[in-house]
């Protein structure tokens, strides 16, 4: 069984993180830390790394999937939707960038 090779890096990371799961109790253990609290740092970790591990493969799936032609599959972000309707009782704010709103007294000279 041959590996593909965009699956070696995740294969890779997913077997450091397996040592890892071990190694961290074992110095904790060495450290002083007891073994009920290194047993849940190990069972922690492996909990996580088998949460990553699920989202990778699934992570990897989703980029070897060609991209949606249609425009109906298009992402939902990607969709134009009309602008909202102004609500009752609200006026449209006028203007645009930074300025909107404020009140200027004077001229465009400015204040020395």
């Amino acid at each position: 069984m041959t590996v593909p090779p965009g699956d070696n890096g995740t294969t890779e990371l997913i077997r450091w993180a397996a040592f890892s799961c071990v190694l961290v109790p074992v110095v904790l253990l060495w450290y002083g830390s007891s073994p009920a609290g290194a047993t849940g740092t190990a069972l922690g970790l492996a909990a996580v790394t088998a949460v990553c591990r699920l989202l990778l493969r699934r992570s990897e799936r989703g980029a070897a999937r060609p991209s949606p032609e249609r425009p109906q599959d298009r992402p939902h972000h990607q969709e134009h939707h009309p602008a909202p309707a102004p609500r009752p009782g609200h006026r449209p704010r006028g203007g645009t960038g930074a300025h909107r709103g404020t009140r200027h007294t004077g001229g465009s000279t400015p204040v020395g």
